[in-house]
């Protein structure tokens, strides 16, 4: 049962691998690279190295678990998987519209509590293979499929990228190219989120007095009862989209002075 989840953990980091490889290899400009993972909090120059890095950590790791049992691999996945999570939430906290680049452009979207979630529970499955004494391929030699296929469930529900890869196969065209949903439906979700629950009761108004949208986020804003402005983005993909949230105080706006012709 320890050794279950090895496998899964095996085949997560060799396709987290690949994935930024490919990124990197298709030479995307340093401004997109900087939406994607442990990049964004790198200068322009690093953002590259920076995903290469990622890359090869995670297939030293796979590696080790593939062929030993040494307690330097499997603690060394623990410590991966526990600074990913503390990287996500900085990414959360501090880019709310990068993606986590967990398997690269796939993933795009913004980090949300599915991505953080995921990592918590692989996490987990780690340190049940840090008290696994066997190497990894005798797990898939013997596979415990019950325990393994319940583990690969779980990360698939926590996994955003499969509904992005769904989203794709039926539009080819990327996310700020497709049409998206109107305008209402996006307000729906907007007034459905814990954001919104969270900032309602400020508000002057339950109806914005602007929308616009960019890219692949709609934008809708009201004002709150000291006459600030406070905009809620919502993001034009998947059925549980991401909604963020900035009040924008009325002293902080520039004055602007009429100058006649």
């Amino acid at each position: 049962m320890l050794a279950s989840q090895v496998p899964v953990l095996i085949v997560l980091l060799v396709l987290g691998t690949v994935a930024k490889f490919a990124v990197v290899r298709s030479g995307r400009e340093p401004g997109e690279l900087a939406r994607l993972g442990p990049a964004v909090l790198m200068p322009g120059r690093f953002q590259q190295p920076a995903l290469l890095l990622c890359g090869v950590v995670e297939l030293v790791l796979a590696a080790g678990l593939l062929v030993s049992a040494h307690p330097l691999f499997r603690w060394g996945t623990v410590t991966f998987f526990a600074l990913s999570t503390y990287v996500l939430l900085e990414l959360r906290r501090r880019r709310p519209d990068a993606g986590c680049g967990c398997f690269g452009e796939v993933s795009s979207a913004p980090v949300g509590l599915r991505s953080i979630g995921r990592t918590v529970v692989l996490t987990g499955m780690a340190l049940m293979a840090v008290w696994a004494g066997t190497p990894g391929w005798t797990a898939f030699a013997e596979p415990a499929w019950g325990f393994t296929l319940a583990g690969a469930a779980v990360l698939a529900v926590l996994s955003p990228e499969i509904d992005e890869l769904v989203d794709r196969a039926r539009h080819r065209a990327p996310c700020e190219q497709r049409r998206g949903p109107q305008e209402g439906v996006s307000l729906a979700r907007l007034k459905s989120s814990g954001t919104w629950r969270a900032h309602a009761a400020q508000l002057a108004t339950t109806e914005p007095y602007d929308s616009w949208r960019e890219l692949c986020w709609r934008f809708f804003a009201f004002q709150n009862h000291e006459r600030d402005d406070v905009v809620f983005a919502v993001h034009l993909a998947g059925r549980r989209p991401a909604v963020r949230v900035a009040v924008v105080s009325a002293e902080s706006l520039p004055e602007y002075t009429t100058v006649s012709a």
